[in-house]
């Protein structure tokens, strides 16, 4: 293990970040194999039976990160869920030229939508409406 954002480890590390991009980010752990800088993304959630888009693209774009920052591209990124049956479920995630091409589509997303003066909700989740920062002062809350 080269890197550690997990408290019980030490003190949390610098965020690796990106200029160019605007992008920052902190993955729970770096693992150093055989030359490579690996991401490792841990989940406390239960395991899906695949994963989540939404945790795709954080593992990618942490896989970018690592990739401009230490000059060495990922092969590829590990989700792991700590929970659920067997003591959870870990992925290896395939850093691809098509994942690498889809996680930059969605940073240009986020920028564009940064630069508009009205953003609507994009979701039909009360749980995940709750969970936001913003809920106590969205006109969309879901209740």
């Amino acid at each position: 293990m080269v890197y550690s954002d997990t408290r019980a480890w030490g003190p949390v590390e610098e965020p690796l970040y990106d200029p160019i991009l605007g992008l920052a980010g902190k993955p729970d752990y770096l693992i150093d194999k055989g030359g490579m800088l690996i991401p490792v993304e841990v989940k406390s959630s239960r395991h899906p039976e695949t994963p989540y888009d939404s945790h795709i693209y954080q593992l990618a774009a942490y896989c970018l990160l690592v990739q401009n920052v230490h000059g060495k591209r990922p092969p590829y990124g590990i989700l792991h869920y700590s929970s659920g049956s067997n003591n959870g479920r870990t992925y290896a995630i395939d850093y691809t030229s098509e994942l690498e091409s889809a996680v930059r589509g969605v940073l240009s997303e986020m920028r564009s939508q940064e630069r508009r003066r009205e953003v609507h909700r994009s979701h039909e989740q009360p749980a995940r409406c709750k969970g936001c920062g913003y809920h106590s002062t969205c006109e969309e809350s879901l209740g």
